[in-house]
């Protein structure tokens, strides 16, 4: 699990609330990290290979969105990857893991993996929080702007550079002045917390604005289409309601068991005794989100897969293709039963907005320019291109 604790426990001079959580069965919850970051793991990469029955026809440049889709299932699996290897090494050398405890230790290999495999779990996770952002991001501006793959670079900027210096400033102001001697207080360690939450939240908050104002402006943008709002165009803009939706609904199952633990044990910090019987309930509140942390955040890699692609069947097909990357077909066409699919399929509504006149047609692709990336036109453009109908 990804919790600001794990960079807390390396202090030597841990306050009573971290170690509370984090001495509280620690097999236990090794290996239920284990277990479900495994899991989710497995899962997760089935999900992403090609599936028997895909069409062997080439594949249309993926969009932004589509990117950003496969950039966050990979910030899941390296996040999963390294709980799997931090929680093993627990398990495994219980003594290696006890010499974190010696402030004055002269072996400072204990600490540095501590501290190492708490930085990449946050980090990979940080990062996968400002790729979904940027998905909502990118959503809108397709709308709005016509974004496209040219915006990918400002992407990479932003999300990497932001998540490394937030994790590398809340660390630095947490080991202060070093490893061995971390100052006490919680002002102390409040930077650290503010510095991994702020994504977090970010999503929580504007993601679903942003979701919401796209759904707006393709409704908006399909009415327009013909000058009425059809049935076709109705159940498009519902799909990509119930798609925006699903997304959020998974980062809050998975999520929110992090802010309650968080404000629980900010709550027990802030008393003289953690320990008094009054607050036996919070402990056990916090003890129990915090084994449900262990649970459900590493099982967002695979959740998100099936938020974004549905169920994509067990029959997978090694046979790859020269040239061609698999998971890049988020068209809308289906070529079988079993083919890695785009989430929705919207082909049949493309198709029969083809019926209207030659001044709708038009006015239509003018409209359709708006979602799209290429330098073709027309619908075919728009489904080939546009991560309203290529990466949703």
């Amino acid at each position: 699990m990804a919790s600001p604790r794990l960079e807390t426990y390396c202090c030597p001079n841990r306050d009573a609330a971290t170690q509370l959580v984090m001495t509280f069965q620690p097999k236990v919850f090794c290996g239920v990290c284990i277990g479900s970051a495994s899991v989710s793991l497995l899962l997760t990469i089935l999900q992403l290979l090609p599936k028997k029955g895909q069409s062997p026809r080439k594949m249309p440049k993926a969009s932004s969105s589509a990117t950003i889709l496969l950039l966050i299932s990979a910030c899941d699996i390296l996040g999963g990857l390294g709980m799997i290897f931090r929680s093993s090494v627990w398990l495994g050398f219980p003594g290696f893991i006890a010499n974190i405890s010696v402030a004055n230790g002269t072996d400072i290999w204990p600490s540095a993996f501590c501290v190492g495999s708490a930085m990449w779990i946050q980090l990979l996770y940080s990062a996968g929080f400002w790729w979904l952002f940027c998905y909502a991001v990118d959503s809108y501006l397709v709308v709005r702007r016509s974004a496209g793959l040219s915006t990918i670079v400002l992407y990479h900027m932003m999300t990497w550079g932001l998540a490394a210096l937030l994790c590398v400033e809340g660390v630095a102001l947490l080991y202060y002045p070093s490893l061995s001697s971390c100052e006490n207080g919680l002002e102390h360690a409040v930077p650290h917390y503010i510095t991994t939450y702020v994504p977090l939240l970010l999503v929580l908050v504007v993601n679903p604005i942003l979701f919401r104002r796209t759904v707006s402006a393709v409704a908006s943008l399909l009415k327009g289409r013909q000058g009425i709002y059809t049935e076709n165009e109705r159940r498009l803009g519902t799909e990509i309601q119930i798609r925006f939706f699903k997304i959020m609904l998974v980062f809050v199952i998975c999520w929110s068991s992090n802010i309650i633990n968080e404000s629980l044990l900010f709550y027990l910090e802030m008393q003289p005794d953690i320990n008094e019987i009054p607050l036996k309930n919070i402990r056990n509140a916090a003890l129990i989100t915090w084994i449900i942390m262990g649970v459900l955040n590493p099982m967002q890699g695979f959740l998100f897969t099936l938020a974004f692609y549905g169920w994509t069947g067990w029959r997978v097909d090694l046979k790859w293709q020269k040239g061609e990357i698999p998971w890049e077909s988020m068209s809308s066409s289906t070529a079988g039963e079993n083919a890695f699919p785009s989430p929705v399929n919207y082909q049949s509504n493309i198709h029969d907005s083809k019926k209207i006149s030659t001044t709708d047609s038009q006015q239509t692709d003018e409209a359709i320019s708006m979602l799209s990336e290429g330098n073709t036109s027309g619908d075919d453009r728009l489904a080939r291109s546009s991560p309203i109908y290529q990466g949703w």
